[in-house]
């Protein structure tokens, strides 16, 4: 059964998270993509049981507040898990959810059951990335149509990206990726037009990264039909013990 319940965050923002399964399951934060878009990824259904959480972001869809910086975003997340009782979680992020939930991770670590990083921008904002991807972007085709049919918060947007451009400059970021004690699976689509490297170094970098290519799949393919989303993105958070496998 699905349903939303309201989150006071510290500050007094309200916060809208809708609700699917059995609070006895694992819980799974699923983190939508943007920054800024509404979040799309409640309307996905779970092959698997589950106890899945789905925020709207501050400022968007029904939720108060405005434009805001990466900090106040793991903030959230972290209000949103307090306001549930969970000691921890399985985080799911696509797209900017994958880099949201990869900085929550480093923050939080202990709190991440597992991180199942989806089809993320990796971190880099590189001249050759942004090329490629502008260059493949009018052939790209999205199984959730197109134009993509959510809308976001411009504000939102612009505000998440410029922190998010600041994060990632910061010197000890890659000491802090490497020495991330979470669990993170690195998903990506195989005909995804935003290229994959950044996401194969992150993987690499991570103590205990994994890499995954999901053959034939876009960006978006939480949207397509076939079990490629449930296979390769929800029973991985649902399944996969935390316990880590053999050290580097």
């Amino acid at each position: 059964m699905k349903r939303t319940v309201q989150v006071v965050a510290k500050d007094g923002a309200t916060l809208r998270v809708h609700l699917q399964g059995d609070s006895t399951r694992p819980a799974v934060v699923q983190l939508s993509g943007g920054p800024g878009y509404v979040a799309y990824l409640a309307d996905t259904e779970w092959c698997c049981p589950a106890f899945v959480i789905t925020p709207e972001a501050r400022g968007v869809g029904g939720s108060a507040g405005n434009a805001h910086d990466l900090a106040q975003a793991i903030a959230d997340l972290e209000d949103i898990r307090d306001h549930l009782a969970l000691d921890s979680w399985a985080v799911v992020g696509h797209s900017w959810g994958a880099d949201l939930g990869l900085f929550y991770a480093l923050a939080h670590p202990e709190r991440v059951r597992v991180l199942v990083h989806v089809c993320g921008r990796g971190v880099q904002n590189d001249r050759d990335w942004s090329a490629a991807y502008h260059a493949a972007k009018d052939n790209d085709l999205s199984p959730a149509g197109d134009p993509f049919p959510y809308p976001y918060s411009t504000e939102v947007h612009a505000e998440l990206l410029r922190s998010w451009r600041q994060w990632i400059k910061r010197p000890q970021l890659w000491r802090e990726i490497a020495g991330c004690s979470a669990r993170v699976i690195v998903v990506v689509a195989g005909n995804d037009i935003r290229p994959s490297w950044p996401n194969a170094q992150l993987a690499e970098a991570l103590p205990y990264g994994e890499y995954v290519v999901v053959p034939d799949a876009h960006h978006d393919f939480w949207a397509a039909p076939g079990q490629a989303w449930c296979e390769k993105v929800q029973r991985p958070a649902v399944e996969v013990d935390a316990a880590h496998p053999a050290g580097p």
